[in-house]
């Protein structure tokens, strides 16, 4: 082998060597490179994941603060829907209460609970009141209860109450009481008519 044949043959396997190494470098560069891209990549993806789901809480949290602003204002209208009606139907009821005052039946009624309270009382003296509404009526319960009920100074709007003093007992069956009654226990249920 000639000097030159030598040389070439070094030249060959240094660069052959060099580029064996290169490559090796270039394949290691690559690998570091790829892992530090998919680390990076993972802790983007990771802090996107975690930056999504902030946003997603607090828009949820924005929706549901909306929510619930929007259901108290509408509890709060439908309870002044549910007063309003409640009032127009206890004013009906109290125009009806009126209309039957004008009417025989209401007689017969007051009748009925002076003699329910007189059964109650039984030997025990009771005091029978009536509205002073009702006077016009005086004369003729006095003479169907055989007792002359007292005219109240008080106006309740008809009805009767009676007292009886011995053992601290009212019986109050007045209009005013059993509207109040009724308005305090009535409970608003809406809904459809064919529900």
């Amino acid at each position: 082998m000639t000097t030159e044949e030598k040389l070439q043959h070094f030249f060959d396997a240094s660069i052959q060597s060099a580029s064996e190494e290169a490559e090796k470098m270039k394949k290691e560069h690559r690998e570091a490179l790829d892992k530090l891209f998919e680390e990076h990549r993972t802790s983007m993806e990771r802090q996107a994941g975690a930056q999504l789901q902030a946003e997603s809480d607090r828009l949820k949290r924005d929706i549901n603060k909306e929510v619930s602003a929007r259901q108290l204002e509408f509890r709060r209208q439908y309870s002044a829907k549910t007063e309003e009606i409640k009032s127009l139907l206890f004013d009906e009821v109290e125009r009806k209460l009126k209309h039957f005052k004008e009417t025989p039946e209401y007689f017969e009624y007051l009748e009925a609970r002076i003699r329910e309270a007189l059964s109650f009382a039984g030997e025990d003296p009771v005091t029978v009141y009536i509205d002073p509404s009702d006077e016009p009526l005086l004369a003729r319960l006095t003479q169907t209860l055989g007792m002359s009920p007292s005219i109240s100074r008080e106006a309740w709007g008809g009805g009767m109450r009676a007292v009886i003093r011995s053992k601290n007992i009212l019986i109050d069956n007045s209009f005013a009481t059993l509207l109040d009654e009724a308005r305090e226990e009535y409970i608003f249920t809406g809904g459809m008519a064919d529900e």
